[in-house]
């Protein structure tokens, strides 16, 4: 993509130049006109909660603790996000190390696994995505540093039968997807195939990396979408839906078994990992969600049926295949370009979707907020 002609000094590839964004609530955005938008993506699945949620607003605003707090130091909430992470999350993983953001998290992860393992191999999804530094790049597409293997979708008995292979030298440190692989249209993975993963990780001593980075905090309509298979990784890193978007935050937890390799070696560090402000924002957050998880859980499964019956209902041009778990929803076609033109238009009429076309609402979003923006979508075509 070419740069914006109208940015001089900033590196951008919008194409909405003239729209600028000033305001943010709950599942709409304003521009400066005084424009709404409702947004169907919340930031890529960062605004789980609807943007502006009173309760983390008001934890930020009435923070009073320190401005920063170097690595080195201790910090009580630091303890307490740990612990909470640690309770809420799959299976044995209890030790969190900080990171700003998701690449970051996955980063750290790699680091652990092939610390831990000795081994320098990782296996990843063919064409998902996991960052945007070198080494996350690298897992998803070819790399002059690094040979990893990939595994194609579907991901079936026959990509099953592709792991075992690249499994069977015992020489694979890792292998990393998100358990709803959502850069892949939604693609929601056989349960047999995640059955024989687990099994086969196990059986080579090769670890499970979940990047629940997008799926984590409900957007599949579990807590994590690795609750769906039953899945108990080594390693899972979290971002996005951690703050609901209110600050900038990434973790990477970890059995005690595998961080203890970290502690002899090289350890994680980050400079503006676990801001104090991020962490305020991250446990209100949490929680918010925590308390209020019976009501969010039954108006996802709500919010999806409507969704499906109202997207299978649409007079599109094309054909297009539907894929959703949760509130993360997919309507692919074979031409792109007719996907573009939707979301362009959809974009003219008040309406933010992804180009895919993706979308991603807000996990309490109500029924009218979502019938009208349903409603822009169908007229966007």
């Amino acid at each position: 993509m070419e740069p914006s002609p109208s940015h001089e000094y900033f590196g951008s590839v919008t194409s909405n130049e003239d729209i600028e964004f000033k305001h943010s609530k709950d599942s709409y955005l304003i521009d400066q006109r005084g424009k709404k938008y409702i947004d169907f993506t919340m930031g890529w699945c960062v605004g789980n909660i609807g943007w502006n949620n009173k309760e983390v607003v008001k934890a930020i605003k009435g923070f009073d603790g320190p401005t920063y707090v170097s690595p080195h130091l201790e910090y009580k909430p630091w303890e307490e996000l740990s612990e909470l992470l640690a309770e809420m999350t799959p299976g044995k993983l209890k030790k969190c190390f900080r990171a700003t953001g998701g690449t970051e998290a996955v980063e750290i992860a790699l680091q652990a696994a092939m610390a831990y393992t000795g081994r320098k191999k990782i296996i990843a999804i063919d064409d998902a995505y996991h960052g945007n530094s070198i080494a996350t790049w690298a897992l998803v597409s070819d790399s002059p540093f690094f040979n990893w293997k990939r595994i194609k979708p579907p991901l079936n008995e026959h990509a099953l039968k592709t792991l075992e292979n690249l499994l069977k030298d015992n020489d694979v440190a890792a292998f990393i997807m998100e358990p709803v692989v959502l850069n892949l249209d939604v693609l929601v993975p056989d349960q047999k195939f995640m059955k024989g993963m687990q099994e086969l990780c196990k059986k080579h001593g090769t670890l499970i990396i979940m990047d629940e980075v997008a799926t984590g905090f409900g957007r599949t309509g579990k807590m994590f979408a690795s609750d769906h298979f039953n899945i108990e990784p080594d390693i899972m890193c979290l971002a996005k839906g951690i703050t609901g978007g209110a600050a900038a935050l990434g973790a990477t937890i970890m059995t005690e078994q595998v961080a203890k390799a970290l502690y002899h070696g090289q350890f994680p560090y980050s400079t503006y990992g676990w801001h104090p402000l991020s962490v305020e924002a991250a446990l209100t957050n949490i929680r918010y969600l925590q308390r209020n998880w019976g009501e969010l859980e039954e108006n996802i499964f709500i919010m999806n049926e409507y969704f499906m019956q109202r997207l299978s209902l649409m007079d599109f041009r094309v054909r297009p295949k539907i894929s959703s778990m949760g509130l993360a929803i997919h309507v692919g076609f074979e031409q792109p370009k007719y996907a573009r033109e939707i979301s362009q238009k959809a974009f003219e009429n008040g309406l933010i979707i992804s180009q895919g076309i993706s979308m991603y609402p807000a996990l309490n979003i109500d029924f009218e907020t979502a019938k009208e923006g349903l409603d822009l979508l169908e007229k966007s075509f």
